[in-house]
C-alpha cells in the first residue's frame, strides 16, 4: 500500500481566499457572518444570516469558452483546484493529464440558479430559459467535472455529493484511490454555493439562528445559549499523491494522510446518532494504526444546532476523554456544507505546521449537556502536536473522520 500525502492546498472562504487572510481572521476572532438584506423578500424565512464570499470574481484569465459550463460553485471549486495546483509545482505540469491524477470533489448540489430553470420549465411548463450549459451547471457532478475539463484530468472522477461530508468524503476517498494503487495523484475537496434554499432547509427544522440582530454574536457552537446555524460558502482543494510521486519529482510535503473513516448511522435521515460517530473516529484511528493518545486537537464539525453539539461532542469524549482540545471553524465561516471538510482540513493542516488552533468564536458558556472536553475559547491556543483529526456528518447519517500528520523530513 502507498503512502498518501499533500502537497498543494488552497481555500476560498467568508473570512479569505487565502492562508493569510484566514489565518489573521482566526487569530483575531473576526468571524464571516453577515445580514442579508436581499432575503427579507422571503415570505416565511426566519433567519437573515450568511457568511457570503464578496470578493471572488472569475479570474480574468479565465476565458468564455472554459467558463461556459460553469456555475458559481464549478468556478470556485476549479479557481480553488488551480491554487492548490500551483502549490503543488504541477499546474501545467503535463503528468497530471496523462491519466496518472484524478478528482474526488463533491457538493451538496450544483448551481442554485440552473435548478430554479428547471422549476421554472414544471411550474410554467416552458423550456424558456434553459440552455445547453443549464444541466451542467445543476448536475450533482458539476465540480469534478469542470474541473477534470479545465485541467485536462483522465483520472477517474469520483463525485461526493453528500451535504456535509461532501469536502471530507472527497478527500478520504482520493485518499484511498492512492493508498490502494488506483491513481498516483487526486485533486480532493468540496465547494458551495451560497443560497437562500439552503437557509431553508435548516429553517424548516428549526436549526438555523435567528439572531438577526447581531451577527457578529452567532452561531455558537457548544455555548449554552446557542440558537443554530449560519449557512455559509465557499471551496477547498487539496492535491494528494503517493509519496513515491511526491519524492521522486522533489515536492515540497505539507502534511500525510494516515487515518481515515466513513460510515452511516443506518437510523435516521435527519437525527444524529452519537454511537456511529464515535466508531467512525475509531475507524479512522484504527486506518491510521494510532492510539486516542496520538491525537492533539480534534476539528470538530461544530454546527451549532443542540442535537448534533451534543451527539458529536459525547462521541469525541468517548474516544479521547476530557483533555482533547476542540474548537469549531463554523463559528467563523457558518456552515459551509460541501466545502466545509476540505476548508476544515486546510486549517488543520495549516495550523498544526505553525503550532497553533483557533479558538471557537462567540463561547462563553459552554453547554453542560456537551461532552466534557477541553474546548478552545477566547483566543486561539499554542499546541505542538504531530497529529490532527477532521471530523464531519451529514444529513443521511453519514459520518467521516480524518487523520492528517505532520510531514517531518
Amino acid at each position: 500500500m502507498n503512502r498518501v500525502v499533500i502537497t498543494g492546498m488552497a481555500g476560498l472562504s467568508p473570512i479569505g481566499l487565502d492562508w493569510e487572510s484566514v489565518s489573521h481572521n482566526l487569530k483575531n476572532m473576526n468571524t464571516g457572518i453577515r445580514y442579508m438584506e436581499d432575503w427579507d423578500k422571503y415570505q416565511g424565512l426566519d433567519t437573515r444570516l450568511a457568511a457570503p464570499i464578496f470578493d471572488f470574481e472569475k479570474p480574468e484569465h479565465y476565458t468564455r469558452k472554459q467558463t461556459r459550463s460553469m456555475g458559481r460553485v464549478a468556478l470556485m471549486a476549479t479557481r480553488a483546484t488551480e491554487l492548490a495546483l500551483e502549490q503543488a509545482g504541477l499546474l501545467n505540469d503535463e503528468r497530471i493529464k496523462d491519466g496518472r491524477m484524478g478528482v474526488s470533489f463533491g457538493s451538496s448540489s450544483g448551481t442554485p440558479d440552473a435548478v430554479a430553470d428547471f422549476a421554472q420549465m414544471k411550474l410554467n411548463n416552458s423550456t424558456r430559459g434553459l440552455n445547453a450549459t443549464s444541466y451542467i451547471k445543476m448536475m450533482a457532478h458539476t465540480a469534478p467535472v469542470n474541473i477534470g475539463v479545465f485541467f485536462g484530468l483522465k483520472g477517474r472522477v469520483i463525485t461526493t455529493s453528500s451535504a456535509c461530508t461532501s469536502g471530507s468524503q472527497g478527500i478520504g476517498y482520493a485518499y484511498e484511490a492512492i493508498k490502494f494503487g488506483r491513481q498516483e495523484m487526486m485533486v480532493a475537496g468540496g465547494c458551495e454555493e451560497l443560497c437562500a434554499t439552503e437557509a431553508a432547509v435548516f429553517d424548516t427544522l428549526f436549526a438555523t439562528s435567528t439572531k438577526n440582530d447581531t451577527p457578529d454574536k452567532t452561531p455558537t457552537p457548544f455555548d449554552k445559549n446557542r440558537d443554530g446555524l449560519v449557512i455559509g460558502e465557499g471551496a477547498g482543494a487539496l492535491i494528494l499523491e503517493s509519496l513515491e510521486s511526491a519524492q521522486a519529482r522533489g515536492a515540497n510535503i505539507l502534511a500525510e494522510i494516515v487515518g481515515f473513516g466513513c460510515n452511516s448511522d443506518g437510523t435516521h435521515v435527519t437525527q444524529p446518532n452519537s454511537a456511529t460517530m464515535q466508531k467512525a473516529m475509531e475507524s479512522a484511528l484504527k486506518d491510521a494504526d494510532l492510539d486516542a493518545s496520538s491525537i492533539g486537537y480534534v476539528s470538530a464539525h461544530g454546527t451549532s444546532t443542540d442535537r448534533g453539539d451534543v451527539a458529536e461532542t459525547t462521541a469525541t469524549f468517548n474516544v479521547f476523554g476530557k483533555d482533547i482540545a476542540i474548537s469549531s471553524m463554523k463559528s467563523f465561516t457558518g456552515h459551509t456544507l460541501g466545502a466545509c471538510g476540505a476548508l476544515e482540513a486546510w486549517a488543520s493542516i495549516n495550523m498544526m505546521k505553525e503550532g497553533w488552533f483557533h479558538a471557537t468564536a462567540n463561547l462563553s458558556e459552554i453547554d453542560p449537556e456537551c461532552g466534557d472536553l477541553n474546548y478552545i475559547k477566547d483566543e486561539p491556543r499554542q499546541i505542538d502536536t504531530n497529529y490532527v483529526m477532521s471530523n464531519n456528518f451529514a444529513f443521511g447519517g453519514i459520518n467521516t473522520s480524518l487523520i492528517f500528520k505532520r510531514w517531518q523530513d
